[in-house]
Formats: C-alpha cells, structure tokens, sequence
C-alpha cells in the first residue's frame, strides 16, 4: 500500500490536522471494527466520536506546553474494513500501519476493538522486531481463544506474545481468568490495579528500546469512561491516565492505539473526550 486512504471514509477529522501527508511526523487511523466484541458492540463507531469529541478541546495543552497547530500529524480517516471477516480487515490493518512506519512516521491507530492492535504489531515488529508493548487495559487479554474463536479481543496480548515475541508490560490489569493471570505472571511485567507508579518503577527497562502503547480505554474506571463495551470497576482515574502519558515522553514509543471506545454507551461523550485529549497529549509528546 503506497498512499494512505481517502479521507472519503471518514466524517470529520481530528481538530487541526494537516493537509501534507508527506510532511508528517504522525498519522491518526481509524479501524472500525468489532466483530469480536464479546459483552457490548459498538466500538466501530469509535474513531469517529473521537475526533468529533476533539473540537471540544483547545489545541494548546497546559500539561506539555504545546500546540497541535505547531505540530506535524495528519489524520488518514478511516479504513475500509470489510464487514465480519477478521483476517482480511487485520491484514488491511498491518498493511496501512506498515506504511506508516516504512515512511518513518508515527502511527495512531483508533479502534475499534482491542483485536485491530493485533495488525499494527504484526507491522511494528517487521521495523522494531526488538518492540516492547505497553498494554494499558482493564483485562489481561491473554485468553488462547473466546467460546473457541482464537481471535478475539479477548485474546490479542496472547497472540501480540506468541505469535509476535513481543516483550509485554501489563498495567492497570484488574479482570483476568486464573490461567490468564498465571500466564501473565510468567511471560510477563505484570502490574495489575495501577498504571503510574509500576510505569515509573519499569521506566528503566524501557529506556533504550523500541516502545508501543495499546491503550484499552477501559483501564480508566467507568466512573470516568462509561463508553466502553467490556467496563470494569476499579479502576484507575483519568488523572493516573494522563500523568502516565507524561511518563510516556521520557520513552522511544514508535507508535499507539487507542481502543474500545463505544459511543452508544457514552451518553455524555465524557469517554470520547478523555480519548480525544489522550490523542493530544500524545500527538504533542512525538510529533
């Protein structure tokens, strides 16, 4: 794939994105998909309430002392999955974020479910095949499969580990099976209930290799993100979330997904927003 898709598949854009695709430092991509979900569908409509949620932001941020106005990042829209088959949309998914990272950019993948995370690594690793993955999530996703479906969102970190050998750190984990949490605790960094204290302790691990986000809004307690298919109590608050993100600039991440946000179940678009202001603060740390 040599172009980026048409903006034709996508509604509204991320407030002050670019027009030069070529001049980019990163680029927003919409994966709309979620054939998967397993309690609450609706996650496919999740890149479109972000950036529609993103006006409601101002472009200057206090926490970084920037501007997106200054900042060089395009927004693709969104890709064109084909309806009900996982492995041709996961394969339009690694193929659009390889070229992303082939152009030595910065990819910012919105889901969409948790499984679209499974193509951008399956592409990061072909350019960073030393990645670490930072998984920020509510569930251990480390299921071998879901009521037999290997592939599920249920089931992404454990193909991101088998399949792909990534070295995983797991933060904010507080929902797992007894295998999962087993498992975890054998092939993984494994810090459940919290994200910014173990981040600062494993910060030290991190600091001289390559580094992925996946981010499953969920890690953030329902009180302040409803929107989301699977909700978990317990969890951490959107302050923890972005005092992490801060951390985040210290690191050489390559790239991010943001995933799970479900806008029928955000009726006060609170979810979509913290989303939103995610996507700011990251677009303002690496481009």
């Amino acid at each position: 794939m040599s172009q980026m898709p048409l903006k034709a598949e996508c509604g509204s854009l991320y407030m002050a994105a670019g027009t030069d695709y070529q001049a980019s430092r990163a680029v927003i991509l919409g994966a709309p998909m979620d054939y998967t979900a397993s309690h609450r569908p609706g996650s496919r409509s999740g890149p479109q309430a972000i950036r529609a949620a993103s006006p409601g932001l101002e472009e200057y941020s206090i926490y970084s002392g920037k501007d997106l106005r200054d900042a060089r990042f395009y927004d693709a829209g969104d890709l064109a999955l084909p309806l009900g088959n996982t492995a041709r949309s996961l394969a339009m998914i690694e193929d659009a974020t390889e070229t992303i990272f082939a152009a030595k950019k910065f990819p910012i993948l919105l889901g969409g479910e948790h499984l679209v995370s499974l193509g951008a690594l399956r592409a990061a690793v072909k350019h960073y095949p030393k990645l670490a993955v930072l998984h920020f999530d509510a569930h251990a996703d480390l299921r071998t499969d879901y009521l037999g479906e290997p592939y599920s969102h249920a089931s992404v970190m454990y193909h991101a580990y088998t399949e792909l050998g990534v070295e995983l750190f797991q933060f904010g984990i507080r929902s797992a099976t007894r295998e999962e949490e087993t498992f975890a605790k054998e092939h993984a960094h494994y810090y459940p209930f919290h994200v910014f204290a173990p981040l600062k302790e494993a910060m030290t691990l991190l600091v001289n290799r390559p580094v992925y986000l996946s981010l499953d809004i969920d890690v953030v307690d329902p009180a302040f993100a409803p929107g989301t298919g699977t909700p978990e109590p317990g969890g951490i608050s959107s302050v923890e979330l972005l005092e992490s993100l801060a951390l985040l600039r210290r690191l050489p991440v390559v790239g991010m997904d943001l995933v799970e946000v479900t806008p029928v179940y955000d009726s006060a678009g609170i979810t979509a927003m913290l989303a939103a202001k995610v996507i700011r603060e990251i677009i303002l740390a690496f481009a």
